[in-house]
């Protein structure tokens, strides 16, 4: 599986047609049994040991915030858990409050991000709250990412496909696709172009993976998918450049020679 693609050439739609993926929504597996018993099983002692492990980390990042931020000190987003299914995703806060926040983040909320919350984002700290929402049984550990409700209502079809497995902290779209959404968003200067760059661009891409992860879940997929998520975390995941493939001219013609970079003033 290649990790690191192009997505940036992902041609733009203006919405995502549903009948294009039908074949993946009517070809359903049957739920083995680690997805309908052992999954829950390994989600419910794993979140439970990390939580004893990780309160104290999580204790003195709740403190940081309350010295830095102030109150509130955690986010309750509302995420959909299957179509008609509503629960509250928590992370620590990591932006300025806005009362009428909604949909992607894009370059306009940028501003909005704390200095603390910028490094909470990109070590995934902010997500540790989430551990909760595992034990309360409204995520996994591995899944597709929780969407918006009004994500659910546009495309009720696709989303009741994907969330036949419960949302995730990271899943194989969440692994593949994170550093490029971020980098297409950044380019977003207003709400309108978030939003419609996320719809044609983004959420597509991403629909498909999900799709994908559906069909092919097991135990050794997840684990693969939580290492490599620690990787990128630690940092050790980091895409690898490409090779530069020198073009050797044929017999008879001179090497061009290199152009020397002149020095910005």
């Amino acid at each position: 599986m290649t990790l690191y693609q192009n997505w940036d050439s992902v041609d733009l739609r203006p919405a995502i047609p549903e009948a294009e993926l039908w074949h993946l929504h009517q070809v359903t597996s049957p739920d083995s049994f680690y997805r309908r018993h052992l999954k829950r099983a390994v989600d419910l002692v794993l979140s439970l040991a990390m939580l004893a492990i990780l309160a104290l980390p999580m204790a003195l990042v709740a403190a940081a915030l309350l010295i830095s931020q102030g109150r509130p000190l955690i986010y309750a987003g509302e995420r959909m858990q299957s179509p008609g299914k509503p629960f509250r995703q928590f992370k620590f806060r990591t932006m300025i409050r806005d009362d009428d926040d909604g949909g992607a983040t894009g370059a306009h909320k940028h501003w909005r991000i704390t200095p603390l919350g910028r490094f909470l984002r990109r070590t995934r700290l902010d997500e540790l709250p989430q551990l909760f929402n595992i034990i309360a049984g409204d995520m996994s550990f591995v899944g597709p990412r929780p969407p918006l409700p009004e994500y659910v209502e546009r495309f009720p079809a696709i989303y009741n496909a994907v969330l036949q497995i419960k949302p995730g902290v990271t899943g194989l779209a969440t692994l593949i696709y994170h550093r490029h959404e971020d980098r297409i968003l950044a380019r977003c200067d207003t709400a309108e172009e978030t939003e419609r760059c996320y719809y044609a661009r983004c959420l597509p891409t991403k629909l498909r993976i999900e799709l994908v992860y559906r069909q092919a879940a097991s135990p050794w997929l997840d684990f693969w998918i939580m290492w490599r998520t620690f990787l990128a975390v630690v940092g050790y995941d980091r895409p690898r450049k490409r090779r530069s493939v020198e073009i050797i001219p044929p017999p008879g013609r001179h090497r061009p020679r290199p152009v020397e970079s002149v020095p910005s003033k």
